[in-house]
């Protein structure tokens, strides 16, 4: 059974540099589209004649806790305005999604299961108590049609049938009423099984497949704790398993997979697509509140504070939609690009850079990552990632305030009119921790808080900057949650254009970064000195990183892989040092836009 239960956003609220963080990402695209992508601004879900599948589902699932969490009203006002227009479309039967009637077979029914879990959110924020009535209707339809055989999953929805869980869980625990759990049932019946294309996993394919499309791959990792005890199944921690294969055969050194656009080995430059690493992060939160295992939370902290900001521009008008770990330089590719299936444009930073999915869907990232910062379970509360957050609820209110995890230090407040649990999770790589001034060792922090008590805990650790293997006799540099990257100048090429109606036009037109400084080296020493620095108003700031290592590197004979000069070798062609020992600063990996992540120790 589930350990741990999530939060809303009218009890967690964002401080500090996440603060921040969600305020430039909703007076960057995030918060616009509605004003400027015509398949948001004119979607058929709304009456207009643009997409009507899964991209207002898609952007409404981050927009909509963005809203509540900042407390703007203009942007909660948006976020109502298309829900009220979605849900005033409703079909007597309870049918929800923008197509004929006649044309039910054929629709896709991803979208269903999508904005199921849209509307669950909505729900959660805005408290409007149409949405279960709304819901409950439409999955009672859905129940219905597949029941009958009038619809069936196919395609998308059949791979990604455990979306829907999240709202059949959330009306289960209203009404109680056995159909729900039979839908659970169908779904899961008619649902792909992941399990019968592993083999598939272990080697890249220059092929499109639904069987090893990133997504799809990464979204799976929830199932089985969504899903298991609507199902009556025993839980068998089956994520690890997936986790564990995929790091050997397609793992990252952010803690992402490959997938551009499907499973593409563990090269370092190949690419991981954005939608992947923000589904994987809602994947591990669920897998932490259910399981409560430390090393969920350790592997989103990787991805949120690594792979996420890598991805998108420091203004957050522009993202791409694949990262390389070794990546130096986001051009459009002249000819092939090095991405088994993905165009020539999907590193470049842009509005829709190869596919118009990760535009939509990105925004989820920090709005989900800033509610789970805290969870709880009966009279029991845990901090279960310590970015700086508030929590309040009638009885009990915690703040932290902190840097990390730029800075390892802490100080929470904690206010309770009734006594409860407090709990802090101590990452693993926690060095000489201290609360209060104490050593400790502990890899969880417990208090009993009193009723009417108010109390001030600060905790500190240290942590050590190290080395870890990659593939192909590579190296990255780790501090704590943190990757580090040797950066790579750059200048910008704005490139503004319209394509099928679609203008790309400042801010949100499309960017060329190309290198300006040489980025062919290795490290040829063990020393790495942490440098803290200010953190400033654009938290992972390419210009202003708020924290750097530096060490020593010597020039080598990389190379360009063969057939392209955008595109570094996968491993160097030498790694006999070809010139003076110089010390470098390494910069985050989510600050640095171009960098070289993996690299080698000179011969």
């Amino acid at each position: 059974m589930r350990k741990w239960n999530f939060y809303t956003t009218n009890e967690i609220k964002p401080s500090g540099w996440l603060k921040k963080q969600l305020e430039i990402q909703a007076a960057g695209l995030n918060g616009n589209l509605h004003k400027i992508w015509p398949d948001i601004r004119d979607s058929a879900w709304i009456g207009g004649t643009s997409e009507g599948w899964e991209r207002v589902p898609y952007w409404l699932d981050g927009f909509v806790p963005l809203a509540y969490l900042l407390e703007d009203e203009e942007l909660i006002a948006t976020a109502k305005k298309y829900m009220d227009a979605i849900v005033s479309f409703q079909k007597e039967d309870g049918w929800l999604c923008p197509c004929d009637d006649d044309k039910r077979a054929t629709y896709d029914t991803w979208a269903v299961l999508l904005l199921s879990k849209v509307l669950t959110v909505y729900y959660e924020c805005s408290k409007d108590e149409k949405i279960p009535d709304v819901l409950y209707k439409m999955l009672k339809n859905y129940y219905q049609l597949l029941k009958d055989g009038s619809i069936k999953l196919f395609e998308w929805g059949k791979y990604r049938w455990y979306e829907g869980f999240i709202a059949i869980e959330f009306l289960y625990k209203r009404c109680n009423e056995e159909w729900l759990l039979e839908l659970a049932r169908l779904l899961k019946e008619q649902g792909m099984d992941y399990h019968t294309v592993y083999d598939l996993w272990k080697r890249p394919l220059n092929i499109w497949k639904l069987d090893t499309h990133i997504v799809n791959v990464n979204m799976t990792f929830k199932h089985e704790a969504v899903s298991c005890d609507l199902l009556g199944e025993e839980y068998t921690n089956d994520a690890e398993e997936m986790h564990a294969f995929l790091t050997k055969y397609n793992g990252m050194a952010t803690g992402a997979f490959t997938g551009d656009e499907c499973l593409s080995g563990v090269s370092p430059i190949q690419g991981a697509e954005l939608c992947s690493v923000v589904e994987l992060m809602y994947c591990y939160e669920h897998l932490f509140a259910y399981s409560g295992d430390n090393k969920w939370a350790e592997r989103l902290e990787m991805l949120a504070f690594n792979a996420l900001p890598a991805a998108i521009s420091d203004d957050m008008w522009s993202h791409q939609y694949d990262q390389q770990s070794n990546q130096i330089a986001c051009m459009r590719f002249p000819g092939r690009p090095i991405f088994r299936t993905n165009n020539y444009e999907a590193n470049v930073f842009g509005l829709e850079p190869n596919f118009g999915c990760c535009t939509a869907n990105f925004g989820q990232g920090w709005p989900k990552l800033a509610v789970s910062a805290f969870m709880h379970s009966e009279n029991t509360v845990i901090n279960v990632l310590p970015i700086p957050t508030e929590f309040k609820t009638e009885n009990k209110r915690i703040s932290i305030e902190t840097d990390y995890p730029f800075n390892n230090s802490f100080k929470y407040t904690v206010e309770a009119k009734e006594g409860f649990c407090f709990k802090i999770r101590v990452p693993s790589f926690a060095k000489n921790l201290c609360v209060d001034g104490k050593a400790v060792e502990a890899d969880e922090l417990c208090f009993d808080i009193a009723a009417g008590e108010k109390r001030e805990i600060t905790v500190s650790y240290n942590v050590v900057p190290e080395y870890e293997k990659r593939p192909y006799d590579l190296n990255t540099v780790k501090y704590g949650s943190l990757l580090f990257s040797l950066p790579i100048k750059y200048r910008k090429n704005m490139i503004e254009y319209e394509l099928n109606g679609v203008e790309r036009k400042f801010p949100y037109c499309d960017y060329e970064y190309i290198p300006e400084s040489d980025w062919n080296f290795a490290y040829c020493g063990d020393g790495l000195t942490v440098e803290p620095r200010e953190i400033s108003d654009i938290p992972f700031s390419s210009q202003n990183p708020p924290l750097v290592i530096k060490t020593n590197v010597q020039k080598i004979d990389w190379g360009c892989q063969d057939g392209y000069e955008i595109v570094c070798a996968k491993i160097p062609e030498s790694r006999k040092a070809i010139g003076e020992k110089q010390e470098i600063e390494l910069h985050p990996y989510g600050c640095a836009k171009l960098r070289m992540t993996e690299l080698p120790f000179v011969e």
